[in-house]
C-alpha cells in the first residue's frame, strides 16, 4: 500500500514461502475455525450433550484446536467479477474433528477490490447441530516500523468482556469507560498499555473482545487504524457483534518473516472481527450455534486510505 510518498509498502506481516506458514504458530493471515479464540475447558455443552475438544492453550481450546482451520488444506477457484479479483476456498470439517459435532462445509471467499479494500465473506453449513465462529486472523503494522505502539486506534464499542485467568470471559459486559479499554476516540496504542491494570496485567497488554455498538444487523464501522509516520489509514467493517484486538504481545525472541525481517515484540497487532470467546459456555453472549438448514454467514472489509494532509 502506498504512503504519503507513494511509497509501497507490505502492511501485512507474514513469510515468503509456505514453510514459514506450516512451522509458525502464530497464525499469520489464517482462516481461523472452527471456532475463533477460546472455548474454557476445552469443552461445551449443546442439545444436553457435552462435547470434549483439542486443548491446545493450557486446559483452553484455542482457535480450532490442534488442527484448525489454520492447518488444512482447502480447496481454491479464482471468481471472476468486475472492478474486483477473488478467491473462493472450500473446507468440509467431518464430524469430530478435533471434537466438534457434525460435517461442516465451510465456504470462505477473498475478494480484493479496486478501491483498495479486502472483503472476506464467510458461509457454512452443517448436517448436525453444532458451533461456528470464524474469523481473518491478520496481522498489521502500517508503518513498517518496529511495533504498533504509535498506531492511533478507534475502537466503536463502549463495553468489553473482561477476562479471567487463560483469557475466558467472566460473562459480564463491562464499560470502557474511564479504563485503559477507552477506545471511542482515536488513542495511541502505547499511550495506556502498561497502566496499571487487572486486565492490561493478565493479558501482557490487549487481548480482549469488544462488544461493538450496533443497532440491529448489517454492516457497521467496527475500527480505524493510522499509522501515523505513513499516513495510511485501516477501516474494519464488520457483519459481527465483536471484535478482539491483539497488540501482539509476542514473541520473546524474534522472528524471521517476509523478506527476511525480524517481527518482534509488538511488531503487528490483529483486529479479529467474531462472536465473543467462550460463547456456548455463556448463553448471555450472541449465540454461535449453527443448527441444520441453516446457513451461517458473517463478512468483513478491511478498507485501505490514506488520511487527510
Amino acid at each position: 500500500m502506498p504512503d504519503r510518498g507513494g511509497r509501497l509498502d507490505d502492511v501485512v506481516l507474514g513469510y515468503d514461502d509456505l514453510d514459514g506458514y506450516l512451522g509458525s504458530r502464530f497464525y499469520f493471515g489464517a482462516i481461523v475455525g472452527r471456532y475463533a479464540n477460546r472455548i474454557a475447558g476445552g469443552r461445551f455443552t449443546l442439545g444436553g450433550r457435552t462435547y470434549p475438544l483439542a486443548r491446545n492453550n493450557g486446559e483452553n481450546h484455542l482457535h480450532g484446536g490442534l488442527r484448525g482451520f489454520d492447518k488444512v488444506v482447502w480447496a481454491a477457484r479464482p471468481l471472476a467479477g468486475p472492478g474486483s479479483a477473488a478467491l473462493e476456498l472450500r473446507y468440509l470439517s467431518r464430524d469430530g474433528e478435533e471434537g466438534y459435532p457434525g460435517n461442516l462445509e465451510a465456504v470462505v471467499t477473498y475478494r480484493v477490490t479496486d478501491d483498495d479494500a479486502l472483503e472476506i465473506d464467510y458461509q457454512a453449513s452443517a448436517d448436525q447441530e453444532t458451533i461456528c465462529n470464524l474469523t481473518h486472523h491478520g496481522y498489521f503494522n502500517l508503518d513498517g516500523a518496529s511495533d504498533i505502539l504509535d498506531h492511533q486506534l478507534t475502537l466503536h464499542a463502549s463495553r468489553f468482556t473482561p477476562v479471567r485467568a487463560g483469557f475466558i470471559p467472566t460473562g459480564e459486559l463491562r464499560g470502557v469507560a474511564g479504563t485503559p479499554m477507552d477506545f471511542r476516540t482515536a488513542t495511541q496504542i502505547g499511550a495506556r498499555i502498561d497502566a496499571l491494570d487487572d486486565q492490561l496485567a493478565l493479558a501482557g497488554g490487549y487481548d480482549h473482545n469488544w462488544v461493538l455498538d450496533r443497532e440491529g444487523e448489517g454492516m457497521v464501522l467496527a475500527a480505524t487504524l493510522l499509522g501515523p509516520l505513513s499516513g495510511r489509514v485501516l477501516e474494519v467493517l464488520t457483519t459481527e457483534p465483536g471484535l478482539q484486538f491483539f497488540s501482539g504481545n509476542f514473541p520473546d525472541e524474534p522472528i524471521l518473516g517476509k523478506g527476511g525481517k525480524a517481527y518482534g515484540f509488538r511488531s503487528g497487532l490483529c483486529l479479529e472481527t467474531q462472536h465473543f470467546p467462550d460463547s456456548p459456555n455463556h448463553p448471555a453472549f450472541p449465540s454461535t450455534v449453527l443448527r441444520p438448514g441453516e446457513r451461517y454467514r458473517s463478512s468483513t472489509t478491511y478498507r485501505f486510505s490514506l488520511a487527510e494532509p
